[in-house]
């Protein structure tokens, strides 16, 4: 097939379209902008563009199919010619569910720890050699791309709630229709599509309703929200509610205590127990027995950007977070206080989300950082403008989080400083964003500060 990527830069569209280049296809794209890691990788697989920008030329009458990511908008010149073209177009879960349609579907949904419970369940069906495709959120240790289209006979993907293109405002996970299903938990997102709680959790109502007849969906019991949902749904489906297993946390290390039987993990923090309940569930679904589980997992490390380990000293240890949302905010916050309770705890987080810098959400933020010894929070006043938001005080901030001598910059040129600053006295500190704290290379600070 000859298939066009419009955004192509996007990290779930340039991974399909190396994917699909992988398959024998070929593949074009194009872009406004294209960040690392997604342009250096595009250039190794010889599917960047040759120029920056929208490029109608690319249009023609012998493309099979166009693949319309999210980042573009309803009058993008090539979108409108390929419409008037009346060539065939998809957005990428589209495009994913009619690849996976005679395949078996699992789904993991929620408003966090959807990669994390994902990943989770790659890695335990690649250690055990079992033959699968998948579709991921974020790059995982031992996969070369995030998603991954074959003759295997299962599919493993992650539900986003997401719209799907410029021209769908369904939500991504709509298209997908599992016959094995998890929800991780439910909590306000995405303002911007979802201007309501109810708005948002009726998402989820039609995720439900749009599952296979007699499928199987696992659930976080410990979320009233969520529980309070399943109840109500009138469908003929095997549901199962879940919580955590029991750990034990020793010397910064934990473990999970199942059977009688003590393993070693990798992970840790309460929401990560939580996803590896949830991978479990799936993976026993799949026939894989708790045995086989936990010897898999024990040396799972996470995906890329979640409780990244990014630097360790004698003392210090710095790790990194996509965390943004109030829940995995605070979920994340707690984790780390949980694992080195003697250790003094430095959470750093950007504001950087349509919905984070929004006053109307602000509030949702209340207490999320509590659990540490010291809070800082960043913005940058022009992503506010660029956003077409209105403009947000430091008081704002402050008086929203509700922690006692929060510290909020707004000047990316200082950032650097105080952070190092706030840091001297801690013995773990964690960054938060997903964003880039305007250009920092967190990489370099991490090192920094585990000498400070």
């Amino acid at each position: 097939m000859r298939i066009h990527f419009i955004a192509i830069g996007g990290a779930a569209m340039h991974n399909l379209a190396i994917a699909l280049k992988k398959n024998g296809h070929l593949v074009s794209g194009s872009d406004d902008e294209i960040f690392e890691p997604s342009k250096s990788r595009l250039k190794e697989h010889g599917l960047l563009p040759n120029r920056t920008g929208w490029d109608t030329s690319l249009i023609t009458k012998d493309l099979d199919l166009v693949i319309l990511g999210m980042h573009a908008r309803k009058d993008n010149p090539e979108l409108l010619k390929a419409q008037e073209m009346n060539l065939e177009i998809n957005s990428y879960p589209e495009f994913i569910y009619n690849q996976s349609v005679n395949k078996t579907r699992v789904v993991i949904a929620g408003s966090h720890g959807k990669t994390t419970t994902t990943s989770m369940i790659l890695h335990v069906l690649k250690k055990l050699k079992k033959k699968f495709d998948f579709m991921v959120g974020a790059q995982i240790r031992d996969f070369d791309t995030m998603v991954q289209l074959s003759d295997a006979p299962l599919i493993i993907l992650e539900g986003d709630e997401y719209f799907s293109s410029p021209v769908d405002m369904k939500a991504k996970f709509l298209w997908y229709k599992p016959h094995i299903a998890v929800i991780t938990g439910i909590a306000w997102d995405h303002i911007n599509v979802y201007p309501t709680k109810e708005s948002y959790n009726q998402a989820f109502v039609d995720f439900i309703k749009s599952m296979h007849d007699d499928a199987y969906l696992y659930y976080f019991s410990g979320d009233i929200v969520l529980t309070n949902i399943v109840k109500k749904i009138k469908r003929n489906l095997h549901l199962e509610g879940y919580k955590s297993f029991p750990v034990k946390i020793e010397n910064g290390e934990t473990k999970a205590i199942v059977n009688n039987q003590s393993y070693s993990l990798n992970v840790f923090g309460d929401h990560n127990i939580q996803n590896m309940q949830a991978a479990r569930m799936i993976c026993h679904k799949l026939g894989i027995s708790d045995d086989q589980f936990f010897n898999c997992i024990g040396d799972f490390g996470g995906a890329s950007n979640r409780l990244e380990l990014l630097a360790k000293g004698p003392v210090k240890r710095v790790f990194r977070d996509f965390a943004h949302s109030p829940s995995k905010l605070m979920a994340t916050v707690k984790a780390c206080k949980d694992q080195f309770q003697k250790h003094k705890l430095l959470a750093v987080m950007e504001l950087h989300t349509f919905s984070s810098l929004n006053k109307d959400f602000l509030t949702e933020y209340k207490d999320c950082m509590n659990a540490a010894d010291k809070a800082l929070v960043y913005y940058d006043p022009q992503v506010i403008e660029h956003k077409k938001l209105s403009e947000i005080s430091a008081d704002t901030v402050k008086n929203a989080f509700g922690f006692k001598n929060l510290i909020v910059v707004t000047d990316k040129s200082i950032l650097e400083k105080i952070i190092k600053e706030n840091a001297a006295d801690c013995e773990t500190i964690l960054l938060m964003s997903s964003g880039n704290f305007g250009g920092l290379d967190r990489n370099q600070l991490a090192k920094d500060l585990v000498n400070i």
